[in-house]
């Protein structure tokens, strides 16, 4: 429905994860039989969650003990452990720092190069600790490093920008990644985003896509929307994307899975995206409040660094437990930050759905609240994950 805005423009409303709720229906089912599992690039995991590729919330270690545990991590090519042969002292800056100092230091930290000796060998360190080795690039980058992150054996490539499209317009003369080519060529299944439209995730499904991330600047530690005015509210961007995979499918016969990425902390919050169509998540301040997390307690955006315009925040997210209490339990807090397995897959069973498919199609109602998604932030500190 269009409403109209002005006397020149209307308007779709557009909903955030905060503002709807699921209806159980005329069933339920034990959660010891459900089936949470999901398969991403051929790859099957039990747990439909992965840890942002963000350096306060995946390192190689992480890397392994998320795959031990059946979830999934992505390192940052582009971060401090593609930088520095060692990435500790570097972490251990960015955690003590004050605020005002926060952004001058990371701007100098990350003017550090990118080099290609250390993407392969975090690459193989992943591996020969028997983790899953998906790693994370910009577009820029994946120019660059492509073919150094298949030859080094990598398992998924996640190609990552605040908002990717199969068509982009540049400077002349400047080469530009062509995803079809990618996707193609490269021998690694290819993971592209951000996208928060329907007709987006069809063009990157079309070019090849392993898999689509939607969502654009509502995570607590990005300030893309506040700072860019740019996005759509998660739920509806799921539900936009998820009908696109749909069609897509059985245009082509490929099923290629969602992700829902940015503005979810809590198990409930996992629940509403997969109800609302995803296949999965992308998490990152829920699991940087792991023990074994390289942020010491903070958690970070992507883009801070950035010279011309850092995006992005420092948030305290404390630390709440290890990472297996926060993915499998048994949970020590009752606000729905641990035992994320268990809450997927109860919320499942009270709402009678024994597989994700079934998941997504459960009812959603409209509930508007008082914490829309854009208090994102006054969410975090809620639960002890604010500045």
């Amino acid at each position: 429905m269009n409403i109209q805005l002005g006397r020149s423009r209307t308007v779709r409303r557009a909903y955030g994860i905060d503002e709807i709720a699921l209806v159980p229906g005329g069933r339920t089912v034990d959660p010891e039989v459900t089936d949470s599992s999901w398969s991403l690039g051929g790859i099957q995991r039990e747990i439909p969650i992965i840890a942002s590729a963000m350096d306060g919330v995946v390192d190689v270690g992480m890397c392994i003990e998320l795959t031990r545990l059946g979830a999934l991590g992505v390192l940052n090519l582009e971060g401090v452990q593609c930088r520095y042969d060692d990435p500790e002292p570097v972490l251990e800056k960015i955690a003590s720092v004050g605020r005002e100092e926060f952004v001058g230091l990371m701007q100098e930290l990350y003017s550090q190069p990118v080099r290609e000796d250390l993407v392969r060998q975090r690459i193989s360190e992943i591996k020969a600790g028997g983790g899953i080795a998906a790693v994370s690039a910009t577009p820029a980058a994946a120019l660059r490093f492509g073919a150094a992150v298949a030859e080094s054996g990598a398992d998924l490539f996640f190609v990552q920008a605040t908002v990717v499209s199969t068509e982009h317009i540049g400077p002349e003369g400047r080469q530009t990644l062509d995803l079809a080519a990618l996707c193609r060529d490269l021998g690694v299944p290819v993971v592209i985003g951000n996208c928060v439209t329907y007709d987006v995730t069809l063009q990157l499904m079309r070019a090849g896509a392993a898999g689509v991330m939607v969502g654009i600047g509502p995570g607590a530690a990005c300030t893309s929307r506040g700072v860019l005015g740019v996005g759509i509210p998660q739920a509806t961007a799921v539900a936009d994307c998820a009908a696109a995979r749909d069609d897509y499918e059985r245009e082509s016969g490929r099923y290629v899975p969602v992700v829902a990425d940015g503005g979810i902390v809590t198990g409930g919050d996992i629940c509403k995206c997969l109800a609302c169509g995803a296949d999965a998540v992308m998490i990152g301040s829920p699991i940087a409040r792991a023990a074994e997390a390289p942020g010491r307690g903070f958690h970070w955006g992507m883009a801070t660094p950035s010279p011309v315009l850092p995006r992005g925040t420092r948030i305290k997210v404390g630390t709440t437990g290890s990472l297996e209490k926060i993915l499998r339990g048994p949970a020590g807090l009752d606000d729905g930050t641990q035992n994320l397995l268990g809450c997927i897959r109860t919320s499942m069973g009270t709402l009678g759905a024994r597989t994700l498919k079934e998941m997504r199609e459960v009812e959603v109602v409209v509930a508007p609240s008082l914490l829309t998604e854009g208090k994102v932030y006054q969410k975090a500190q809620q639960l002890g994950m604010g500045k």
